[in-house]
């Protein structure tokens, strides 16, 4: 399995549909990305949004989602509750699975310099990737907000950016991008308005306040429930779990009668967190969450490559219409670009190799490990793209509609495989070209790769040519048939 990144970018919208939606799908545009969650709150006016991303393209995710931020939010007309400095106001990056928070050290650094050359938005790296000290704490760096940075920065030394303008964004403020370990966002609703009391209290449990161990607090009153809430940040939640935060807010709460109305958990939580919470309520001995948690003991086993291999397999046997040749075809560009990967990777270690080929040989390996993320996510794209046929063949026959809608969904049909064969045919080229500096060990590994792409363009291809036929405009069809036929004669000219 690929290295796979967790992304939380936070947003100064929470009551805007059409905007949050259009972010969201500035995330999903980019290939690779799988959106998990989307969290909105109208009274904090925020929007959490999880998705997952390889390595190779999470920074470029993170870029597109704070450019379509960018473009609709402007601070200058942002209430709400929550603290913020940007239209995107933290952009965390974090290690799952087999990615490593030096991975995420390094996509915060790459999307930071990135959003401060191209969108002209200050960055502040933050967390473990801080450049300072006085930069680790997220609420340091946000002191002030929008309306506070916008007077210090380009004054004070201390809040010149990491990337950027040492100046505000007119609209789109700051914003800080960091690399950090799983945390626990955890709200508590109290049945009182007495903000006095909140903020005291808030003080009290927060580390900075000298109380519990990595945790943040702050009181918010809700407008929409009439009461107040403790949100709360558990940034090591190892170190302080929900059951501490709890016991130590009733140590208040109780002498004063104020009863919990409610808790959230915003956005995705770590399992650990919630079976950890369970343990301790019902002291629990020698419990073993690895082999005592069904779920887990199943994610365990459907997490191997195998299983997943056999999954996608016996998926393609079944009689359902989809996955079906397009998606072979995209699975089949991957291997030969993941392959590909492999072979260059340890040609790379090989002393035998020539000083001044390595570079070269790198941009290659970075290259197709994007171009394999492409293909991964058109794994998924062939079978929507069936799905929107089929769902374009319900429309009553009467419908006007109708037919507009089914040509469109069989170009989009098209399309897909189409991308598939372009993909795979610039991957094989690039490994043609380097065929004389892969290393003799992995010849039988370089030479499947380009086998692998070629079965791609091949099945790609087929696909191309059945949804074309299907369509009315005959010139588009004539011209993506050609280009595809373009791509099986390059492949047809290599020899491996």
């Amino acid at each position: 399995m690929g290295k796979f990144v967790e992304c939380v970018p936070n947003f100064s919208e929470g009551r805007d549909l059409a905007k949050i939606n259009a972010i969201v799908d500035a995330a999903r545009s980019v290939p690779g990305v799988l959106v998990l969650d989307v969290e909105k709150d109208a009274d904090h006016n925020r929007t959490v949004l999880t998705f997952i991303a390889p390595v190779e393209t999470a920074a470029d995710a993170m870029f597109a989602v704070t450019k379509k931020a960018a473009q609709l939010i402007d601070l200058n007309h942002h209430k709400g509750e929550h603290p913020r400095m940007g239209a995107t106001d933290v952009a965390p990056f974090i290690p799952i699975m087999d990615s490593t928070i030096e991975d995420c050290v390094a996509l915060a650094e790459k999307a930071g310099e990135r959003i401060g050359r191209e969108l002209n938005i200050p960055v502040y790296l933050y967390d473990r990737a801080a450049r300072a000290e006085h930069r680790r704490d997220l609420a340091k760096v946000r002191k002030g907000q929008f309306e506070g940075l916008r007077e210090e920065i380009g004054k004070d030394p201390a809040r010149v950016p990491d990337f950027g303008p040492n100046h505000i964004h007119p609209t789109a403020g700051a914003m800080a991008v960091g690399a950090r370990n799983q945390i626990v966002n955890f709200n508590v609703n109290l049945g009182t308005t007495d903000m006095e009391f909140a903020k005291g209290l808030a003080k009290k449990i927060r580390t900075s306040g000298g109380g519990l161990p990595a945790l943040r607090a702050k009181e918010i009153f809700l407008e929409s429930k009439g009461q107040v809430q403790m949100s709360t940040v558990l940034t090591d939640y190892r170190t302080t779990s929900i059951k501490r935060v709890m016991d130590e807010l009733r140590k208040d709460l109780e002498p004063k009668g104020i009863a919990v109305t409610g808790t959230e958990l915003i956005g995705l939580t770590t399992q650990d967190a919630i079976t950890d919470y369970a343990v301790e309520n019902l002291q629990v001995k020698d419990f073993k969450k690895d082999e005592q948690v069904l779920e887990t003991k199943l994610l365990k086993l459907l997490s191997s490559w195998q299983a997943g291999a056999n999954l996608f397999i016996d998926a393609l046997a079944n009689t359902d219409p989809t996955p079906g040749g397009g998606s072979a075809a995209a699975v089949n560009g991957a291997m030969g670009c993941a392959l590909g990967q492999m072979a260059i990777g340890i040609s790379l270690r090989s002393k035998k190799l020539d000083e001044a080929r390595k570079p070269a040989l790198r941009e290659l390996a970075e290259r197709l490990g994007s171009h394999k993320a492409e293909l991964q996510a058109c794994v998924a794209e062939d079978s929507a793209s069936f799905d929107r046929f089929m769902e374009a063949m319900k429309i009553p026959k009467e419908n006007p509609e109708r037919k507009a809608r089914m040509q469109s969904a069989l170009r989009y049909a098209a399309e897909v495989p189409l991308k598939t064969a372009r993909l795979s045919s610039e991957a094989l080229a690039g490994l043609t070209v380097c065929a004389g500096s892969v290393s003799a060990q992995v010849t039988s590994d370089y030479r499947s790769a380009r086998y692998q792409l070629e079965a791609a363009i091949r099945c790609a291809a087929e696909n191309v040519f059945i949804n074309a036929e299907g369509l009315e405009d005959k010139a588009y069809a004539e011209k993506i048939t050609a280009e595809v036929k373009g791509y099986l004669a390059d492949a047809a000219a290599v020899k491996a």
